[in-house]
């Protein structure tokens, strides 16, 4: 890594830990979308891996474990299998249909979060439509790296508490960092995603040191304000992936 990388990796996963504190989500999204600027996407995904590890651990823990993984495990199956198995082109290609799709999801989910659309009922039949969540979902992150669509919107379909929800987000995500992992780990050395070390572990401080900020701000800062803003952030770098790859 040459000084220039240095710096965008410790200022992009800072920002994006900033992000997770105040918003509870978006570390991996965010970092992804700036970093696919700069260098090829699994590159990107690679560095998100231990910090959205890491940082997911936690949000995990709680007292719905189970009860969610009776209503919720045909979408973290589906997910996992449909990230490791997708006969898609994935994030080792590095061409322009990698950054079409990737800018294309960052796009649809900044508009899904500025419009908030009313979303149906699925609370009474969560395991039909779990499945096919989980596979479209896991297309999308082995495609992408980004695991938030449609994941994010079907976990509110569900009108889960406020708690449950927070939880099942941290498992989906966990699930979703680890068969992204096992993907990424047969394309890493034809795709010259490796990346040393010292990246990963200056990726991990600042992330886990953005988290802890971002805690303290979301006393300070209107929530809702920051995440259209962050909306917004969303659709712009993806108009940008998708100009720079067309």
């Amino acid at each position: 890594m040459d000084l220039l990388h240095i710096w965008l990796i410790g200022a992009v996963f800072l920002s994006a830990g900033v992000v997770k504190g105040v918003s509870g989500m978006g570390l991996p999204t965010f970092s992804i979308a700036l970093l696919g600027l700069a260098m090829p996407p699994a590159t990107a995904a690679t560095l998100v891996l231990l910090p959205s590890l890491v940082t997911n651990v936690a949000q995990c823990l709680g007292p719905n474990t189970l009860a969610l993984l009776r209503r919720l495990w045909p979408l973290w199956l589906g997910s996992a299998l449909a990230t490791v198995f997708s006969p898609l082109p994935d994030l080792g290609s590095a061409g322009p249909a990698t950054r079409i799709t990737l800018g294309a999801v960052l796009v649809a989910y900044g508009l899904w979060g500025l419009a908030r659309p009313g979303l149906p009922d699925f609370s009474r039949h969560p395991r039909a439509a779990s499945g096919v969540a989980g596979v479209l979902s896991g297309l999308l992150t082995a495609a992408t790296g980004v695991f938030v669509m449609p994941l994010v919107p079907y976990l509110q379909t569900l009108r889960l508490e406020k708690d449950a929800f927070v939880q099942a987000l941290g498992i989906s995500f966990l699930v979703a960092t680890l068969a992204l992992a096992v993907r990424l780990g047969h394309i890493a050395a034809s795709s010259g995603a490796s990346v040393p070390l010292a990246g990963h572990a200056l990726a991990l401080v600042t992330a886990c040191a953005g988290v802890w900020l971002g805690a303290r701000l979301r006393q300070r800062l209107p929530v809702p304000v920051f995440q259209r803003a962050l909306y917004g952030v969303f659709i712009a770098l993806g108009a940008l992936m998708l100009a720079r790859a067309w």
